[in-house]
C-alpha cells in the first residue's frame, strides 16, 4: 500500500478519536450522575483519548439505554401479572400515608407496594440456603423461577441442575436466567447442555443487548432470585458456586445470608423475574399466578427491585432511607463499602445525632483496590463515631442492614457505587419485630468474630498508605 494512503488512513483515523472524545466528552458532562464522575471522564477523554475512549465506550455509561427504550413494552409483562394477582392480594397491600414515611418513599421507588401475612425465614450460610432451596424446589408443581449472578457446573451446581431436571421431566415449567458476565463460563458447560436438554427455558440476561450496549460490561444483573409456584421465594447474598459453601481454600468459611418468604410478597419477587425475562428473551414467560392469598405470618415485606434504567438511583436511595429514618441504631453489613458523599455524610450525621452506627466489611476484601478504597472510607466514618467492623471468620459476602428494633433487609444490593448505580438488585426489606430479632442475634455473632478498627491503626500505617487509599477511591465509581 502507498505510505502516503497509510498516512492519510492515519491522519483520517486520529481525527475520528478527537472526533469520538469530544463527542464522548459532551455526552459525560450532560449524563454522568456525579460532577465529580464528569469532570474525571472530561478530562482524561480530551488529554489521552487513545486510551480513554475505549475505556469510555466500555464503563462510562451509567444508565441503561437499551434496556430503557425497551421499557414499556417489558413493564406491560409486569402490569399483566398485576392485574391478574391484585384481587388475591389486595387486603395485604400496606396504604401509603404520612403515617408511614418509609414506606412512602420505597413503595414509589420499587413501583410496588409493602404487603402483611408474610413468613420470613432467615437463612445463615450455604447449607441452610441450599438445603431450603431445593427441599422447595422439590416441591414445585407449576413452575420455577431460577436466576442468579453466578453459576457453575460444580458440586453445587450439578446438586441443583438435578432438582431443575427432574422437575421439568415431571412437566414443571422451569425458567432460568443467569447474566452474561458473571456467569460467563456457564453456556460452555456440561450442566447448560444437560439442563436445555430437559426441556428448560435458559436466558442470558445480556446487558450488552441493544445497539448502544454493544461494548458495555459496566452493567451486570446481581439478582439472585428464586421462586417456586408463586408461593414461596428466595432472595439474599448467594449465587450457585461451591464457595459460597465454604468449599475454596482461597476464600475458607463463606459468611453470607439469605431469606426465604412465603405470602403476598412473592408477587414481587415475581414481578422482577418476569421483567428481567422479558428484557433477556423479548417473549413473557405466560404463568398463572397463584398468590396466596390467606396470611402466612406476621410479616411485612417490601420486595424492592433496584436497576440502572431507572430515574432514581433507588438501591442507594433505599440505604439512605433506612439511614436518616433510623432512631436508635443502624447496622450494615457488605463485603464492598465503597458509598458515595451523600451516604457517607448520612452515616456521620447518624452518628453524631446518637444514633449506634455500626458498619461491618471483611477483614480480608475482594482484591487490593477494594479494599484501599474500604479504607478510605472507614477513615472519614470513625472521626464522629460511626463503628466499623472486618470480619475475621472467612470471607464475608452477605449484604443486610437493621434498622432500630423492627425494619431488617437481606438482599443482592452491596454498599457500593457498583450496586447504586449500575447494577440490577433485588432486597427483601422486612417490617417485622420477631424477624429483625433474629437478624440482630446474628449480626451480634458476626461482630463477636470481626475486629473494631480504631483511628490509630492509621497511625502505624506505612508512608505510601494515604496515597494507595487516594488512587484506589478515583476508581470508586466503577468497583
Amino acid at each position: 500500500m502507498d505510505s502516503t494512503l497509510i498516512a492519510k488512513l492515519v491522519a483520517v483515523a486520529l481525527v475520528l478519536v478527537y472526533v469520538l472524545a469530544i463527542v464522548s466528552a459532551l455526552e459525560a458532562i450532560i449524563k454522568a450522575r456525579t460532577a465529580q464522575g464528569a469532570v474525571a471522564w472530561t478530562i482524561s477523554l480530551l488529554t489521552f483519548p487513545y486510551i480513554s475512549v475505549p475505556l469510555y465506550l466500555v464503563f462510562g455509561r451509567s444508565k441503561f439505554d437499551g434496556y430503557l427504550e425497551q421499557r414499556e413494552e417489558i413493564e406491560q409483562e409486569s402490569l399483566r401479572l398485576i392485574r391478574e394477582a391484585s384481587p388475591l392480594v389486595a387486603r395485604h397491600i400496606v396504604p401509603v400515608s404520612s403515617d408511614t414515611p418509609l414506606y412512602a418513599s420505597l413503595f414509589n421507588l420499587a413501583r410496588m407496594p409493602a404487603t402483611t401475612g408474610n413468613r420470613v425465614e432467615l437463612l445463615i450460610d450455604g447449607e441452610q440456603t441450599f438445603d431450603s432451596i431445593v427441599a422447595g424446589m422439590e416441591g414445585a408443581t407449576d413452575y420455577i423461577l431460577f436466576q442468579f449472578y453466578i453459576i457453575r457446573d460444580d458440586k453445587l451446581g450439578k446438586r441443583l441442575g438435578r432438582v431443575l431436571a427432574d422437575r421439568a421431566r415431571a412437566g414443571v415449567r422451569v425458567f432460568l436466567l443467569y447474566d452474561e458476565i458473571g456467569s460467563r463460563k456457564f453456556p460452555r458447560s456440561r450442566l447448560y447442555r444437560q439442563l436445555q436438554m430437559t426441556g428448560i427455558k435458559i436466558a442470558p440476561f445480556n446487558t450488552t443487548q441493544g445497539r448502544r450496549n454493544r461494548f458495555q460490561l459496566n452493567f451486570r444483573n446481581h439478582r439472585k432470585n428464586v421462586v417456586v409456584d408463586g408461593r414461596y421465594a428466595w432472595i439474599g447474598g448467594h449465587n450457585v458456586g461451591d464457595e459460597y459453601l465454604g468449599r475454596k481454600r482461597r476464600y475458607g468459611h463463606w459468611r453470607d445470608t439469605h431469606t426465604r418468604v412465603e405470602g403476598p410478597a412473592v408477587l414481587g419477587a415475581v414481578l422482577a423475574f418476569a421483567t428481567d425475562w422479558r428484557w433477556a428473551t423479548r417473549s413473557p414467560m405466560n404463568i398463572d399466578l397463584d398468590i396466596a392469598s390467606e396470611p402466612k405470618g406476621d410479616s411485612t415485606v417490601l420486595v424492592f427491585p433496584s436497576d440502572p434504567a431507572s430515574e432514581y438511583e433507588e438501591a442507594g436511595l433505599m440505604y439512605h432511607q433506612a439511614i436518616v429514618a433510623a432512631n436508635r441504631r443502624i447496622w450494615i453489613a457488605s463485603p464492598y463499602f465503597v458509598p458515595d458523599h451523600s451516604i457517607v455524610a448520612a452515616l456521620q450525621l447518624a452518628a453524631l445525632r446518637g444514633v449506634d452506627v455500626r458498619v461491618m466489611i471483611p477483614d480480608e476484601p475482594d482484591g487490593p483496590v477494594v479494599g484501599m478504597a474500604n479504607w478510605s472510607y472507614t477513615r472519614e466514618l470513625l472521626p464522629p463515631g460511626v463503628k466499623v467492623y472486618r470480619y475475621q471468620g472467612g470471607f464475608m459476602h452477605q449484604k443486610v442492614f437493621l434498622m432500630d428494633d423492627h425494619v431488617a433487609g437481606v438482599g443482592t444490593a452491596n454498599f457500593d457505587n457498583r450496586s447504586f448505580r449500575l447494577n440490577f438488585e433485588i432486597t427483601l426489606v422486612t417490617h417485622d419485630r420477631a424477624f429483625a430479632g433474629q437478624v440482630e442475634a446474628m449480626l451480634e455473632a458476626d461482630f463477636r468474630r470481626s475486629r473494631q478498627v480504631s483511628l490509630a491503626e492509621f497511625d502505624s500505617k506505612p508512608a505510601w498508605f494515604p496515597l494507595a487509599m487516594g488512587i484506589s477511591r478515583l476508581f470508586s465509581p466503577v468497583l
